[in-house]
């Protein structure tokens, strides 16, 4: 080990290893992926200019993610140099992808649809996303103290929440629907990934799978080349700029604004939080607070230069690990991203890769965070795990009502929540548990492991948390406020009671030992 640590002291820790291709490719593609998506919903649903969308949004989101994914770097890098380890992974980052819909379908949508000015819709952007950004770095300097009493189980519970209801179910989806594509390449990733499949010329497994994935989607002929020239057409590069004056005009109607910004700022700096406990049982001891503050400022940076997208530590640290990355893969994403942002090649790219030819690379991140709830705490807390997947996938499934509901031209409220119950669509009761989802699943595994562990105080406190977060609405509930679920608040609220009686009940095992004792006293008198 000293050995291993002078080594680190002069600096032998490497840049780049072999596997950080492998990841780079992983990352890389994930991330454009994702500012591809964002990019066709702003194109798409609010109606932004194309020049406005990649000539500032897009390279103000690449600047974003070249601070975020450099400096996790960094940390990497440091981190190997003070243990002197040489397998330190560094942390993922790239645009947050349940706030790219919640951003433009909850804030700017509405603002487009009432002014029918885009660009107004785009302030209002940049203000939520402002406001977003300051909760989480303030969450930062509290987040460490969440993570010391929160059980194991319910951090990673929750995160393989996410993981299996708004990571995998989508592409798993759109893989099956289009297979000759989408399982050529999942089997090309698990090969590589999982299974260790050498490729020839050592190709690394995530830039074959899209390779291959593309060259079979151009021979099938789900791409269009007519839409590829249009594209080549207009390619510009898009120069970051300052666009102070437009979040502070976003600033003109900040109520609604605040009721989302909070709560989903809350939602990040927790998310995030789970992700630096999911590297942490990985083997990499990350600051919490260190990896809040980047997250946090990177998103201000990125809303000041014009990008109303937040900035996400991503989910899947192990799984990148697990395929050899280190250091090199993050700091070359941030590369990657920034220059093609910046240069406009993001359209082009769009129009050169099936989307379906990437998407098994989420759906690996999905089932290796999956995974590693169960494979890194006590068996015996598997339960708790299963409890925390609960308010995820109430919330998926209400999401895919409202969308399908949406696309009939009607909503729950039209059609009546009698009906949808008689129908076996139990509506209130997803928005309910669902609500809050990544908080809730936390509490719900944080009670359980406690309860499991017969530390009943402790669940207790647990429930007492689920009461006064549930009574303002930070979970089961729909918004922030007074009394806003106040019926699952006193559910809770009994439920504390209740755990805290149990701590005054006699455990078998005691009971056990004292019989034990007894009847060793008891025959010690008659030897006497």
């Amino acid at each position: 080990m000293a050995v291993r640590e002078n080594g680190a002291r002069n600096g032998s820790i490497p840049w780049w290893v072999p596997g950080d291709w492998d990841a780079f490719f992983g990352l890389g593609t994930n991330s454009i992926l994702n500012i591809l998506v964002l990019s066709g919903l702003l194109l798409d649903v609010v109606n932004l200019p194309r020049a406005l969308v990649f000539g500032r949004i897009i390279p103000a989101v690449g600047v974003m993610l070249v601070i975020s994914n450099v400096y996790y770097a960094f940390m990497a890098r440091r981190l190997a140099l003070r243990t002197g380890r040489t397998d330190v992974t560094a942390m993922p980052a790239g645009p947050s992808v349940p706030h790219m819909f919640i951003v433009v379908l909850l804030i700017m949508l509405p603002v487009y649809l009432r002014t029918g000015d885009p660009i107004l819709a785009w302030q209002a952007g940049l203000a939520w996303n402002f406001i977003e950004g300051s909760v989480e770095v303030v969450g930062a300097f509290i987040a460490p103290a969440i993570k010391r009493i929160t059980p194991r189980a319910a951090l990673l519970g929750t995160l393989a929440g996410i993981s299996i209801a708004f990571i995998s179910m989508r592409p798993a989806q759109q893989i099956w629907t289009t297979p000759w594509v989408g399982l050529v390449s999942l089997a090309i990733v698990i090969g590589g990934w999982m299974a260790g499949v050498r490729f020839p010329f050592r190709a690394p497994a995530g830039l074959l799978a899209i390779v291959v994935g593309s060259l079979i989607g151009w021979i099938s002929g789900i791409m269009n080349p007519a839409a590829l020239g249009e594209t080549l057409r207009q390619l510009d590069v898009g120069l970051p700029r300052p666009a102070i004056n437009e979040v502070f005009a976003g600033f003109a109607d900040v109520a609604p604004l605040l009721v989302t910004a909070i709560p989903f700022g809350i939602y990040d700096f927790m998310e995030a939080m789970n992700n630096v406990e999911s590297a942490n049982a990985a083997g990499d001891e990350y600051s919490v607070k260190d990896v809040l503050l980047v997250d946090g400022i990177g998103s201000l940076v990125g809303t000041l230069l014009g990008s109303p997208f937040p900035n996400a530590v991503y989910i899947g640290q192990p799984g990148w690990k697990k395929v050899g990355g280190r250091i090199g893969y993050s700091l070359a994403t941030g590369v990657l991203v920034a220059v093609v942002s910046i240069l406009g090649i993001i359209p082009l790219l769009l129009e050169i890769i099936p989307l379906v030819a990437v998407l098994p690379i989420l759906l690996y991140i999905g089932a290796l965070i999956g995974a590693q709830a169960f494979q890194v705490t006590p068996s015996a807390h598997a339960p708790a795990i299963v409890l925390a997947f609960l308010p995820h996938l109430a919330a998926w499934a209400q999401g895919l009502i409202d969308s399908a509901l949406t696309a009939a031209g009607t909503t729950a409220a039209d059609v009546g929540i009698a009906a949808l119950d008689q129908a076996g669509v139990l509506y209130d009761g997803l928005a309910v548990l669902g609500g809050g989802a990544i908080v809730g699943g936390m509490i719900l595994a944080a009670i359980t492991v406690f309860m499991i562990e017969r530390q009943f105080r402790s669940a207790a406190a647990s429930a007492l948390a689920g009461a006064v977060l549930s009574f303002f609405g930070f979970v089961h509930g729909q918004r922030i406020g007074w009394a806003q679920s106040p019926t699952v608040a006193l559910g809770y609220l009994l439920m504390a009671v209740l755990l805290f009686g149990f701590s005054f009940l006699p455990h078998p095992e005691v009971e056990e030992e004292r019989e034990g004792a007894a009847a060793a006293e008891a025959a010690m008198a008659e030897m006497a």
